[in-house]
């Protein structure tokens, strides 16, 4: 029996201003993928990765001028199934 067919597309958010204020994969309506989210200058705000939904792997913070602030490492989540 066929899977179910997977729909991935590039999905971006706007601030009320207009400007781009996220931007990113959704696959099935669900974020995956590398994702930005950018300030209302137009500077990067933050940046990462998500997995079924879940933030994964490094995710790093920006100053307004483009300098790392923070990187964090992001551990999925385990269901209450698995433990």
């Amino acid at each position: 029996m066929p899977g179910k067919k997977i729909k991935t597309e590039t999905h971006e958010h706007y601030h009320k201003d207009g400007s781009i204020w996220a931007r990113g994969e959704l696959q099935n309506g669900v974020m995956t993928g590398y994702w930005e989210w950018y300030r209302k200058d137009g500077s990067r705000m933050r940046s990462g990765s998500f997995e079924a939904g879940q933030q994964t792997g490094e995710w790093t913070t920006y100053a307004s001028d483009g300098h790392v602030v923070k990187v964090t490492i992001m551990k999925p989540k385990t269901s209450p199934a698995t433990l």
